[in-house]
C-alpha cells in the first residue's frame, strides 16, 4: 500500500533505524481522520479503542485531549497460534472465535471511537465478522469507526502498516510487523459487512485504499 511513499521519501527525510517495525515515518493525508480529530479535540472525555500495534504516540496525543484510551493489535494477537484449534472433518482450520473476542475486547468496557485501521484486512475470515458485530454491541450510540480498506491485495498495496495520529489532518505510516492480506473489500462488502450500524461515511484516497466512519 505505502511501500512506494518509503522509497520517494527516504532521500528527502532524516537518517533513522532500518525500515521494519521502528521503520521511519511518512505522512499521509486522511480525510476520516481529520473528521474524527475534530470531534475528539471537542469532545473531552471521550472512550478510545485503538486496534493497531501500540504507539504512544497515539495514547499521549489522544489522552492529552482529556480521552481514555485502550490499545489491542487484533492482528497480531489473531494470528499467535493461540485461537487456531485442530481442523474439523473437512480439515479447514478453526477458530476459537468467542475466546478471541473475550481477549481482544475488556468485558464490561464501552467505547466513543475505534481506530480500526486496516485491521479487517488482515483477520483470518472467520474473525471479520465477530469482530465488526462485538464492536457495534461495545460502541455507544453515536459512537464511531475509523476503518481503512485495501481495494487490491498484490504488489505494494498488500504492505502492512503502522498508523500514528497528528494534530493536523494527516496519520504518520510505518511499516510494521508483516501479515499477509488476506481480501480487498469494495463499497458494496463494506456496506454488507457494518449493515447493523446507522450510517456510514466515505473519503476518496489516492493510494488505493478506502477510508470509512461507521456511525453506531
Amino acid at each position: 500500500m505505502f511501500s512506494h511513499w518509503f522509497d520517494k521519501k527516504r532521500d528527502t527525510m532524516p537518517a533513522g533505524p532500518a525500515a521494519g517495525l521502528w521503520g521511519e515515518r511518512v505522512p499521509r493525508h486522511s480525510g476520516a481522520w481529520s473528521v474524527l480529530r475534530k470531534r475528539l479535540q471537542a469532545e473531552p472525555g471521550l472512550r478510545v479503542f485503538d486496534t493497531g500495534y501500540t504507539s504512544p504516540t497515539n495514547i499521549n496525543f489522544l489522552t492529552g485531549l482529556g480521552h481514555s484510551v485502550y490499545q489491542a493489535d487484533l492482528v497480531a494477537d489473531a494470528w499467535d497460534g493461540v485461537w487456531r484449534q485442530p481442523g474439523g472433518e473437512d480439515g479447514e482450520t478453526e477458530w476459537d472465535v468467542d475466546g478471541f473476542l473475550e481477549h481482544s475486547f475488556s468485558s464490561g468496557r464501552m467505547y466513543d471511537v475505534a481506530l480500526l485501521w486496516t485491521a479487517l484486512d488482515y483477520l483470518p475470515e472467520a474473525l471479520v465478522a465477530p469482530v465488526v458485530g462485538r464492536l457495534h454491541a461495545t460502541m455507544n450510540p453515536g459512537g464511531q469507526v475509523l476503518a481503512l480498506f485495501h481495494t487490491k491485495t498484490q504488489g505494494e498495496e498488500a504492505v502492512r502498516c503502522r498508523f500514528h495520529v497528528t494534530g493536523g489532518d494527516d496519520v504518520e505510516v510505518q511499516l510494521t510487523q508483516p501479515f499477509p492480506i488476506q481480501r480487498a473489500f469494495t463499497n458494496r462488502s463494506i456496506e454488507r459487512l457494518f449493515s447493523a450500524w446507522s450510517g456510514h461515511r466515505q473519503f476518496l484516497a489516492k493510494d488505493s485504499v478506502s477510508e470509512v466512519i461507521m456511525t453506531r
